[in-house]
Formats: structure tokens, C-alpha cells, sequence
């Protein structure tokens, strides 16, 4: 469940804080964001990264069917990948790498913090 919650949650982050703010302070806010919710280590990893990797998928899907642009298609020519798909696909690859590092330093930050008890010999 906080899985599900954690993926929504950076959807949500990513859609709303990407227009105004630079990659890296949307990776900084999912590393908080997974912090919070406090997912397992592969919970916050595939969290992360299916948010924000599936967000700029989506955006990336949409901005080039709605705006009919050709620059994907040369952008892709470009770089030698041959159409703007792969560009799109390479892009949402990207979006996953970066939220699933992030969310995953978010967890591996709270449990850095988490205290450890001192007397663990009860004897």
C-alpha cells in the first residue's frame, strides 16, 4: 500500500513541481516525499521511479501529440536514434533512473536516522 501511495504521490509531485522548478529540486522533494512515507528499499525505489519515469513518459507523450511538432523526429535524426519514440522512450528511461535513486536515498536516509538501541545485551 505506501508503495502505491508513495507512486502516486511522486506523480503527483512531478506534474505539479517540474514546470517551475529544475530536475533536482523534483528529485530532492521525492527523496523527502520517501522519507515520509517510509516504503521498504525496493518500495521506494520502484516508487520513485515508476512516478517520475511514467510522468515524463506521459508528458513527453502528450506534449508531442498535442503540439504535432516535428522536433522529436529531428531531435532523434539528430542524436542517430532514428525516430522521436525512442527519444520519448530514452527520456522516460531517464525520468525512472532519477526518481528511483531518489526515492531510494530517501529511504536509505530515514534509516540512517532511525535509532539504534544502546544496550542490546539484557542480561
Amino acid at each position: 500500500m505506501r508503495f502505491i501511495f508513495l507512486t502516486l504521490l511522486t506523480a503527483i509531485v512531478v506534474v505539479f513541481l517540474n514546470p517551475i522548478a529544475p530536475f533536482w529540486v523534483v528529485m530532492i522533494a521525492i527523496g523527502a516525499l520517501s522519507a515520509l512515507v517510509y516504503p521498504n528499499g525496493i518500495g521506494g525505489f520502484l516508487g520513485g521511479g515508476l512516478g517520475m519515469g511514467l510522468t515524463w513518459l506521459g508528458q513527453s507523450i502528450y506534449l508531442g501529440v498535442t503540439t504535432g511538432s516535428s522536433l522529436p523526429d529531428r531531435m532523434g535524426d539528430l542524436m542517430g536514434l532514428g525516430s522521436g519514440m525512442t527519444l520519448v522512450g530514452i527520456t522516460g528511461l531517464v525520468g525512472f533512473i532519477l526518481g528511483a535513486f531518489s526515492g531510494w536515498t530517501g529511504v536509505l536516509f530515514r534509516i540512517m536516522l532511525r535509532k539504534t538501541p544502546q544496550n542490546v545485551y539484557k542480561g
